[in-house]
């Protein structure tokens, strides 16, 4: 589906699911999710969290949602997959 054909429900929906991403990283950097996974198995999440907040960035359907907390948990996730 095009971006340029996004309802308002599918935008609202997508943006939830970058908080979900933005969570999940953030309760891995924390130490408050999947703790009972190994560093390598934690830092495959975080990366491929961070590689869905990138490409969910890129899309230009977004009009006035904040996405502060998505830049900073690519930032911060990006720090912890380096490690």
């Amino acid at each position: 589906m095009s971006d340029e054909i996004r309802t308002a429900q599918e935008i609202a929906q997508d943006y939830t699911a970058m908080g979900h991403s933005v969570d999940l990283i953030n309760g891995i950097i924390d130490s408050s999710k999947m703790t009972d996974k190994t560093d390598e198995d934690k830092k495959e999440c975080v990366k491929r969290n961070v590689e869905h907040l990138e490409f969910m960035l890129s899309k230009e359907y977004w009009t006035n949602q904040d996405m502060t907390s998505a830049h900073l948990a690519i930032t911060s996730g990006k720090s912890y997959t380096t490690e």
